[in-house]
């Protein structure tokens, strides 16, 4: 593995807090950021590398040169700033949600939209299973929008499950964690724990603290869970299948739109863990049916804005390359 000086280690804290950015808005993949930046290979080869080899080597030779060996000095530069860089615009994408929510949904419906024709663009060859694949997954992804949630984003077991689907964002390369999320509603739960983590540390408040990092370590058992049970097998098929996995993800996109459309009308409500009334069915309506100021032309140039934000980081990609 390379060997790094701290300016070196700091640019790449500088790279985690672009991918971290990436990761908390939906359809834009923290993958695409870590690849444009030059450090996508790396990052996957350090994380397959990872085992319990660790310690053998360690017993032998020392901690250093467990350390060293396994590259763990790339790995906690880079996500010492992903975790800043979420922590610190989840509190400010709570806000956005909860003051100014048409604009923020349009700008998610802009990017998820682009994100359709980016990934899209990817599959090399349309054939009939290809293009069933994408029309069966759009009809399970627009029926997943419809049915009513199977858990609250509060419940233990549904943040386990949130953690175990969602890392499949870190190991396809293009696919947004917080598209998924969404997908599954547990967005806006998982970016106000963020948030409320990030309050308890900046007033030491240790209710705050403890309380956030036990639905986070919850996350995270999950995604653990996930890698190991998923890493090989969608490995396998996006280096055997990679035309059938991307008609798959275009398709879950295109169905999940519905999930992102920022003119809702709320059919069921739910209390939180706060006793706040919050929204839990929603269906999706035209703006003219709106109840309040549809804001329809701001919404538009939003979605505009949106879209043009993965197209440039299409360009930005493409030069790369």
């Amino acid at each position: 593995m390379p060997s790094r000086n701290l300016l070196q280690y700091l640019v790449i804290s500088l790279k985690g807090i672009a991918m971290g950015a990436a990761d908390v808005v939906p359809g834009v993949s923290g993958g695409t950021i870590a690849f444009i930046s030059g450090i996508y290979e790396e990052l996957i080869e350090t994380i397959h590398k990872l085992d319990l080899g660790f310690f053998k080597i360690w017993r032998a030779e020392g901690f250093l040169s467990a350390w060293r060996h396994y590259n763990l000095g790339f790995l906690l530069a880079l996500f010492s700033g992903v975790i800043l860089s979420i922590i610190s615009l989840a509190k400010l994408i709570t806000w956005l949600l909860s003051d100014h929510p048409l604009l923020v949904w349009s700008f998610f419906f802009g990017l998820v939209a682009a994100s359709i024709i980016y990934v899209g663009k990817q599959v090399s060859e349309w054939k009939l299973v290809n293009i069933l694949a994408l029309v069966i997954a759009s009809g399970f992804a627009y029926a997943i929008t419809l049915a009513k949630p199977v858990g609250t984003p509060d419940s233990n077991w549904f943040l386990f499950l949130a953690g175990f689907i969602a890392i499949i964002a870190m190991i396809l390369p293009g696919i947004s964690g917080s598209f998924i999320l969404l997908l599954l509603g547990a967005y806006r739960a998982i970016i106000g724990t963020l948030s409320t983590l990030g309050e308890g540390i900046t007033t030491m408040n240790w209710d705050l603290i403890s309380g956030a990092l036990v639905k986070i370590l919850i996350f995270a058992a999950g995604a653990i869970v996930g890698l190991k049970v998923f890493s090989r097998v969608l490995n396998w098929m996006f280096k055997n299948h990679k035309n059938l996995i991307l008609a798959i993800l275009t398709g879950f996109m295109i169905g999940a739109l519905n999930k992102i459309w920022p003119w809702k009308e709320v059919l069921e409500y739910r209390l939180n863990h706060d006793g706040e009334k919050i929204p839990f069915l929603e269906k999706s309506i035209f703006p003219t049916s709106y109840p309040d100021d549809p804001k329809i032309l701001l919404a538009m140039v939003f979605i505009v804005l949106g879209f043009l934000s993965i197209f440039i980081l299409e360009r930005i990609a493409i030069q790369k390359k």
